[in-house]
């Protein structure tokens, strides 16, 4: 059974820095993808950053390029998500979602692709 654990939220002022972490377990799939997404509330769930296991492709959404950056430890089996100049906009429970694939799939991917989620982590930014 996949499991996927996100941790790392909290409360920061704006400008400030967390890192997200995502701990995936129970993969039998060779290809697979991690994102983060975020919701707020009122508003629908949006795409925040993916990552490719096979080749290390990224996205990030308009909102948050250069400001966010994605990284994966196979060995660890989690994926990072270093979030760095944080504003207020930003405040929402964020989530991880894997999706598996094979062949070749390069991001971004359809929030319909993922199949398996992680509970959420509360990021909270103050003005």
């Amino acid at each position: 059974e996949v499991q996927l654990v996100a941790s790392g939220g909290g409360l920061v002022q704006a400008g400030g820095s967390l890192r997200l972490s995502c701990a995936a377990s129970g993969f039998t799939f060779d290809d697979y993808a991690i994102g983060w997404f975020r919701q707020a509330p009122g508003k629908e769930r949006e795409g925040v950053s993916c990552i490719s296991s096979s080749d290390g492709s990224t996205y990030y959404a308009d909102s948050v390029k250069g400001r966010f950056t994605i990284a994966s430890d196979n060995a660890k089996n989690t994926v990072y998500l270093q979030m760095n100049s944080l504003k207020p906009e930003d405040t929402a429970v964020y989530y991880c979602a894997a999706l598996y694939y094979s062949g070749s799939y390069s991001p971004p991917y359809p929030i319909a692709d993922f199949g398996s989620w992680g509970q959420g982590t509360q990021v909270t930014v103050s003005s």
